[in-house]
């Protein structure tokens, strides 16, 4: 039980990661400033909402597209590990300047929030080559149980997201993202490593 736990714990941060948590909360801020209180919740629930239901379809039915486009796991692995890069590279160099959108009546919580900040290339490869992965009930289990709590986490963050900002300021907001790339940079590496290390055997 308590290394099902581990697992959950660790898959659930590294989903987390992905979803790049600073940079949606500052998209988060700027494009729900002139909305009241029930509408900046109802945003936040409907964002959580889709991140959790493209998670999941990604999940379990995202291998369909090695059938269909005729690619393996482990060149996936490579291409997602190199896209993982990629966004550990713009969260270094990220700013909350960068990350403001401008909304009057449009709906932001599905795009731009759900997509591609919280399920960009990177986190939608990272969490395809998890579902072809997983082998059995518990590791599909624990793979989506990750995915929720994960959602819920954005969830929680944008619920409380004028009281971050009033913690963190700008400044902290930009500190946050650069931990963020480094730990998504470091995800990037073991992915990249496994399937290099599969496809030369």
């Amino acid at each position: 039980m308590d290394n099902y736990l581990v697992e959950i714990l660790a898959t659930t941060t590294k989903l987390f990661a992905l979803m790049t948590p600073p940079a949606v909360l500052s998209a988060f801020l700027s494009g729900t400033k002139q909305y009241d209180e029930p509408q900046r919740r109802k945003t936040a629930l409907k964002t959580s909402c889709a991140v959790f239901i493209i998670g999941i379809v990604l999940f379990f039915f995202g291998n369909a597209m090695f059938s269909v486009f005729g690619f393996t796991l482990d060149a996936f692995r490579i291409g997602s590990g190199a896209l993982l890069f990629i966004t550990a590279v713009t969260l270094m160099n990220d700013s909350p300047e960068k990350n403001k959108i401008h909304s009057d009546d449009d709906d932001i919580s599905v795009v731009p929030l759900a997509i591609p900040l919280c399920m960009g290339p990177a986190s939608i490869g990272t969490i395809i080559v998890m579902g072809t992965s997983s082998v059995g009930i518990m590791q599909n289990l624990i793979g989506a149980l990750s995915l929720l709590i994960a959602s819920s986490g954005i969830y929680a963050m944008l619920l409380c997201a004028k009281s971050i900002a009033k913690v963190l300021k700008n400044t902290g907001i930009a500190i946050l993202s650069k931990l963020t790339g480094l730990l998504i940079s470091a995800i990037a590496a073991q992915v990249v490593f496994t399937g290099v290390a599969a496809f030369l055997k």
